[in-house]
């Protein structure tokens, strides 16, 4: 490959930071779910086929002993999954569409957690869901970001007072500071994404104990079941194999559906917030992924240009023998000795450098120079603070506003 070509190709490769890591995330994330369906199924897939060969040796044995043919007992058995999905059990459930069975699946629905274990089956309800279901879990959506924006901000505040507190008692401030901290302050603190994240964690794991510790005796689940079904239920997995507040009654029913309603709630609410601080420091992850990536390249754009120079660069001692010879020297740009020592994109750049190099050279500075008086150099390897936080829409706006952990010096 020519070193032309080896410089144009190295400067494509400085595309748009947002899209690298779009393309980086979405290989990682295919790596993570072949990665994640092969661990399930070497874990699950030898429990269903022994459960697959019991049922087969279950129905041959039944069909036996009660002179039943198969194809009857199979055909008997797809209407009972019929009869299942219409809220009909051999054991006495609740009602699945009285008022508070019908407010049970609005929650479900517009929480987008969808358990599956009640659902509409005529043509009405089924056309009534998808507009009822529009307009809910937007709204849903919108409730949990400002909860998301309060719930930083009043973290943001306790953090903030507990610092400054520290700050007062370690006896480093001057003395007139230390009486009125007040008009000190700490302007423009932000709390660490990594405090906020620990401190939700913390708040989904306690919140996940407690509702397992009143789902175990309640539902009659194991411990470890209980804790597996609000992990579901909070992130809104929702598989539906298993169901709170399924039975018709309870002791202290009321009660119990009081508190189940606040614990899904505020489960829900937490680990929202916790996906979206975890998609921050994700992020952070990946714009480290790219700038070592791209420091790799950046060490071999160096030395395509330092060959380039070696070959086209016009020596002082060429300009003085052209000089003698009454050739004027090469001038097709400037040469202004003002401009020596402008910082471009990290580099230690003069214009004399510039007017010295080949066409190729001068256009990539041209492009820096620009980029520099726009104020946004496109290089990921310097020490700059810019790496794709700036903006962003929704939860991730509010993380980017509200959170200091933006930068690659922490």
């Amino acid at each position: 490959m020519m070193p032309g070509q080896r410089l144009q190709g190295c400067r494509s490769l400085h595309f748009n930071e947002d899209n690298g890591r779009f393309v980086l995330l979405a290989v990682l994330i295919i790596l993570y779910l072949l990665c994640g369906a092969a661990v399930f199924s070497a874990i699950e897939r030898p429990s269903e086929l022994r459960a697959h060969g019991r049922w087969n040796g279950t129905l041959l044995n039944f069909s036996e002993t009660f002179n039943i043919s198969l194809q009857d007992l199979n055909s008997f058995l797809r209407e009972y999954e019929a009869a299942i999905a219409a809220g009909i059990r051999a054991d006495a459930l609740r009602p699945r569409w009285d008022f508070t069975g019908a407010f049970y699946f609005v929650g479900t629905v517009v929480s987008t957690i969808g358990f599956g274990m009640t659902t509409p089956v005529t043509v009405a309800g089924k056309v009534f869901l998808i507009f009822y279901g529009l307009l809910g879990c937007a709204a849903t959506i919108l409730f949990f970001n400002l909860f998301l924006e309060r719930i930083i901000t009043l973290l943001a505040v306790v953090m903030k007072a507990v610092r400054e507190r520290r700050i007062r008692n370690s006896g480093i401030l001057p003395p007139g500071i230390r009486h009125d901290f007040s008009a000190y302050s700490l302007p423009g603190w932000k709390p660490s994404v990594y405090h906020v994240m620990l401190i939700l964690g913390l708040s989904a794991i306690t919140i996940s104990c407690c509702a397992s510790a009143m789902y175990t005796p309640v539902e009659g689940w194991a411990y470890l079941d209980s804790l597996y079904f609000c992990f579901v239920t909070f992130s809104t997995i929702g598989f539906g194999d298993f169901v709170s507040s399924q039975t018709a009654a309870y002791e202290y029913q009321s009660l119990y559906r009081v508190a189940n309603f606040l614990f899904m709630l505020m489960g829900v609410c937490c680990i929202y917030s916790l996906f979206n601080v975890i998609s921050i420091v994700i992020k952070q992850v990946l714009n480290w992924m790219l700038e070592k990536m791209s420091c790799l390249f950046c060490q071999r754009c160096n030395k395509a240009n330092a060959f380039l120079g070696r070959r086209n660069a016009i020596r002082p001692g060429s300009k003085r023998r052209k000089g003698r010879l009454g050739k004027p020297p090469d001038s097709d740009g400037p040469c202004d000795s003002d401009t020596e020592g402008r910082r471009l994109s990290g580099e230690m750049i003069s214009m004399k450098d510039l007017a010295a190099s080949n066409k190729v050279s001068l256009a990539l500075m041209q492009k820096q120079l620009s980029e520099s008086a726009n104020g946004y150099p496109r290089t990921v390897c310097g020490s700059s603070r810019h790496n794709g936080f700036s903006g962003g829409v929704g939860a991730l706006g509010i993380m980017n506003n509200r959170l200091a952990e933006t930068s690659n010096s922490r």
